[in-house]
C-alpha cells in the first residue's frame, strides 16, 4: 500500500496555500469595499488601481526599488560583518563585553530618525549616509544574537575542549561558531527586515531628489501629489522586499543548519 501523501496534507504546500489564499480573499474584500462604497481613488485606491499604476509606473518605481534594495543589502552586509567580528570581540573577553555592550544596547534604543539627520549632515555623500543609518538600525540583532549563540556552548563539549587544550581560535572556531549558527541566522532575518526599515527611514529623512531616489522619495512626491495609488504601489514594493528578505534568509538557514539542527527540521 503506497505511503503517498495528498498533495494538500503535505506542510510545505499547506504553508505556502494557506497564507496565498487568506491574501487572495483580503484583496477581494478590499476591492468590493472600495467599489461598492464608491470610495475615491484620492483617498482609498483598490488593487486593481495599485496594480494598473505598479504597471503604468514600473520604469520610475523599478528604478527606486533598486536604489532602495541597494542601500538594504549593503547596509546588511556591512552589519553582518561588523556584527559578526564584535560578537567574536565580545565572547573572548567578559570585559570587552561589559564595557562596550552597553552602547550597543544605545544603538538599539535610539530611534533612527532621530539620528538620520546629524548622520546626513556629518557625512556629505548622500548614499553613504543611508548605507551608515540603515547599517546602525540593522547592527544590534546580529551582535546580541551572535554572542548569545557563541557563549551558548555545552559546558562538558568545553571542558573538553579545555582538557584537550585547543587554542582560543580552536574552541572558537570548532565548538563555538557551530554552537552559534541557529542564532547568528535567526539574526539574520531580523536584520535584513530592518536594513530595509533603515533604508526606507533614512531615505525619508534625506527627502532628496534626483537619479537616484528611493521608494521612500515615491511615497513622499506621492503624498504631495495626491497620488494615493502610486504611494500605494511604492508601498507594496517595499512590503514585498521585506518578504523576499526573510524568506532568502530563510532558505539559507535551512540549507545551512536543517540537516543536523532541531530548530530547521
Amino acid at each position: 500500500m503506497s505511503s503517498t501523501l495528498p498533495l494538500w496534507r503535505h506542510e510545505r504546500f499547506r504553508n505556502i496555500c494557506i497564507p496565498s489564499v487568506i491574501a487572495v480573499l483580503l484583496l477581494i474584500i478590499w476591492q468590493a469595499v472600495v467599489v461598492m462604497s464608491e470610495v475615491p481613488e484620492y483617498l482609498f485606491p483598490s488593487p486593481l488601481s495599485v496594480t494598473k499604476t505598479l504597471i503604468e509606473d514600473w520604469q520610475l518605481l523599478g528604478s527606486s526599488l533598486m536604489n532602495t534594495l541597494k542601500i538594504t543589502l549593503i547596509s546588511f552586509l556591512l552589519a553582518i560583518i561588523t556584527g559578526v567580528l564584535v560578537a567574536f570581540m565580545f565572547v573572548q573577553s567578559r570585559m570587552i563585553e561589559r564595557a562596550f555592550f552597553p552602547y550597543a544596547v544605545l544603538l538599539q534604543v535610539t530611534p533612527v530618525v532621530a539620528i538620520a539627520p546629524l548622520i546626513i549632515i556629518w557625512i556629505q555623500n548622500t548614499t553613504l549616509a543611508l548605507v551608515v543609518c540603515s547599517s546602525l538600525v540593522a547592527l544590534f540583532p546580529i551582535i546580541s544574537n551572535t554572542t548569545l549563540g557563541l557563549r551558548s556552548v555545552s559546558p562538558n563539549l568545553l571542558a573538553y575542549f579545555r582538557l584537550r587544550r585547543a587554542s582560543r581560535w580552536q574552541t572558537l572556531w570548532r565548538l563555538r561558531v557551530p554552537s552559534a549558527l541557529p542564532y547568528f541566522f535567526a539574526a539574520l532575518r531580523i536584520a535584513s527586515g530592518l536594513a530595509l526599515i533603515g533604508a526606507v527611514v533614512a531615505e525619508f529623512v534625506a527627502g532628496t531628489g534626483g537619479a537616484n531616489t528611493g521608494l521612500a522619495y515615491q511615497i513622499l512626491q506621492s503624498g504631495y501629489q495626491l497620488n494615493i495609488p502610486r504611494m500605494f504601489a511604492s508601498l507594496v514594493l517595499i512590503s514585498l522586499t521585506g518578504v523576499v528578505l526573510f524568506t532568502t534568509m530563510s532558505v539559507l538557514s535551512k540549507l545551512a543548519i536543517g540537516h543536523w539542527h532541531e530548530s530547521e527540521a
